[in-house]
């Protein structure tokens, strides 16, 4: 614990020390190995310029993307770019007008709301899954484009093949843009199967990155892959990080088994969460990948935020499901990417602010 408070991360210093944080979408393990061997050795160089060389990187990513996702990634459709938020405002930015509007299904990764510069078109999910009857009115109304979160933030839940090819049948009929922001895929836990877009709808554009899966959000990497990056200003790539490049190359390439050992501790905890959860919280949609959870704590009468009464009375911080839209009133999202101990805290203190 003296460790983690050591961090200047947003996670570690938004709160008071005595407030346990489980908000934001930080890892609190130790790097893998290989990562920071990599970074170590940048550093001993002295090698901190801009990004150079990337052949290696691409390889390793095809290998791991292949290896792990099934996916067959062409280099050659690869784009580098700060992060996956980023990546996604470019793409809005150059495959629609200003005043087209763009679908979200809600709940919704909350810089979503703030950062596309388009109008806004919210499609609930139903049940935790895509309305895509929907989907297909909204596009029937004029939105050229979706953001389509898979795995989906915050509820962990992947999207299955079927949907996914529902879902392109209704974007091709109105030549409409499905931006699949999958950053969580590499976090899909062992019994579960992660599609990736492009193996459903190969003239589709999708976003990814090792920033989540190794905890590497610092070093400023994310990848655009799809027929679209052609269409993007080469100069992207200057503001991407030189040391997110060789982190993501040692990541994808020799990262498998820090990476297994680390699903599994996340896995863990999600598997234990139901039994340890007080009563009047329910996790309303099991997920299959990340380490992020939903929490339905309405029936704990905790107003439209609890967020607020955890922080207060239990001294634990979640993210509130007000930011993620209209159906997330009365919800929290809850970070379990942490050790069993630390988690069980978390769910401790989740349980004492329930008695005022």
């Amino acid at each position: 614990m003296d460790r983690l408070l050591d961090r200047g991360s947003d996670k570690w210093t938004a709160y008071p020390p005595d407030v346990l944080p489980a908000w934001v979408a930080e890892m609190d393990f130790e790097l893998a190995p290989p990562v920071k061997a990599v970074l170590l050795d940048a550093i001993e160089r002295d090698d901190l310029g801009y990004v150079g060389r990337t052949e290696g990187m691409l390889e390793a990513f095809a290998g791991f993307a292949e290896r792990r996702l099934g996916w067959s990634v062409d280099a050659e459709q690869v784009a580098l770019v700060t992060d996956v938020m980023v990546g996604i405002q470019e793409l809005v930015r150059v495959l629609t007008e200003p005043g087209d509007a763009v679908i979200l299904n809600t709940p919704a990764y909350p810089p979503y709301f703030r950062e596309l510069g388009r109008p806004l078109v919210e499609v609930p999910l139903v049940d935790g899954a895509l309305d895509i009857d929907g989907i297909d009115a909204a596009f029937a109304r004029g939105a050229k484009a979706m953001v389509l979160c898979n795995p989906h933030n915050p509820t962990g839940r992947i999207a299955p093949r079927e949907e996914l090819e529902a879902l392109a049948a209704v974007a091709d009929a109105h030549g409409a843009w499905v931006i699949a922001d999958e950053i969580h895929g590499p976090l899909t836990f062992a019994d579960e199967t992660f599609v990736p877009w492009l193996t459903v709808a190969p003239r589709g554009v999708a976003l990814t990155s090792a920033s989540k899966a190794f905890n590497l959000t610092a070093l400023k990497l994310g990848l655009i892959v799809g027929e679209p990056v052609a269409r993007l200003s080469d100069d992207l790539r200057d503001h991407a990080g030189y040391l997110g490049v060789l982190a993501a190359e040692a990541a994808f390439r020799d990262g498998d088994e820090w990476l297994d050992e680390t699903l599994a501790t996340i896995a863990a905890n999600h598997a234990a969460l139901p039994s340890l959860l007080p009563e009047g919280i329910v996790v309303p949609v099991p997920a299959q990948a990340s380490f992020l959870t939903w929490l339905d704590c309405r029936g704990a009468e905790l107003g439209d935020d609890p967020a607020e009464v955890f922080l207060e009375r239990g001294r634990v911080a979640v993210y509130g499901g007000v930011k993620f839209g209209a159906p997330g009133a009365g919800h929290v999202r809850l970070n379990v990417g942490t050790t069993p101990e630390l988690f069980e805290d978390a769910v401790r203190r989740l349980a004492a602010a329930l008695t005022p």
